[in-house]
């Protein structure tokens, strides 16, 4: 992140918004683009005629995919197998260099 202020208009399900923040421009597109995916999701396979169930729908999907992630990151096997894979490259480097 940066001090500087971007301010900038991003489309999310055929509106228009002006986002201002400190955050990169090009990761705040990124963000609005996936919500705009995610509401065209819902809209793609459920009928509403509201943008706002239609927003509360895709909102929950995408934290369910949070909630979803944060459980596989704390699960013990994920874990466990990414202190694996790094010990295994470590080893790898280790060797290469004759340490």
């Amino acid at each position: 992140m940066s001090d500087e202020i971007n301010i900038l208009k991003v489309s999310i399900y055929g509106t228009e918004y002006p986002i201002k923040g400190s955050t990169d421009a090009e990761y705040i597109k990124k963000v609005a683009k996936y919500v705009d995916q995610k509401m065209r999701e819902v809209d793609k396979n459920i009928t509403i005629d509201s943008s706002l169930k239609v927003a509360i729908l895709a909102a929950l999907n995408i934290t369910d995919e949070l909630f979803r992630e944060r459980d596989s990151n704390n699960d013990p096997s994920t874990i466990q197998e990414k202190i694996n894979k790094l010990n295994f490259e470590l080893d790898g480097c280790l060797k290469k260099y004759n340490i």
